[in-house]
Parts: structure tokens; C-alpha cells; sequence
């Protein structure tokens, strides 16, 4: 009887220690944030096919101001009726998300 008891304690004991929960390490995440200088230019430098991909894309837009940057990425300040905003594009008339 005094082993059974004692065998029980043991097997109920060895189940606590399986019954640990672990916590995932902690991670930091870090984001870093890289300003990109562009040059103003006129708006008449503004490639064709970028112009046609505004015209494509927000037919009524306005473009007032034109910028680009070393890799050839165009900031174009434009306004839609009374909205205004900045759209990117590359050289060849893609959209560019920043």
C-alpha cells in the first residue's frame, strides 16, 4: 500500500513539470526610416510616359509640381479637384508605393 501511494505521488508529480508553459523569447522590431532627396524640376521634364500614365490612372489631375530623385524616381504633386496629394513613378511610368 505504502508503494502504491508512494508511486502515485510520483507519477502526479511528473505530470506537473510537463505542464509548463514556455513563452516565446521577446523580439524587438526596429524600423528605420531613409529620407530620399529630390531635386525639383520643371514640369516639362517629366517624361511622356510617366505623363501618360497620370492622365491614364487620374484623368483630371493637375500636375503642379514636379521632383526627381538619383535612382530616376519622379514625386509628382498633384491635385484632383479640391484633394492634393503626391504620387511616385519610375522612368517608365510604374506607380511607386512610399
Amino acid at each position: 500500500m505504502k508503494k502504491l501511494i508512494v508511486s502515485a505521488a510520483f507519477i502526479l508529480g511528473s505530470f506537473s513539470t510537463f505542464a509548463q508553459q514556455s513563452t516565446p523569447p521577446k523580439t524587438e522590431q526596429t524600423t528605420q526610416t531613409v529620407q530620399e532627396t529630390y531635386t525639383e524640376i520643371k514640369v516639362e521634364e517629366v517624361p511622356e510616359t510617366v505623363k501618360k500614365a497620370l492622365v491614364k490612372a487620374y484623368p483630371t489631375a493637375v500636375l503642379n509640381k514636379a521632383y526627381i530623385n538619383e535612382k530616376k524616381e519622379y514625386k509628382l504633386e498633384i491635385t484632383v479637384g479640391e484633394k492634393a496629394g503626391a504620387l511616385y513613378a519610375d522612368a517608365t511610368g510604374n506607380w511607386i508605393k512610399k
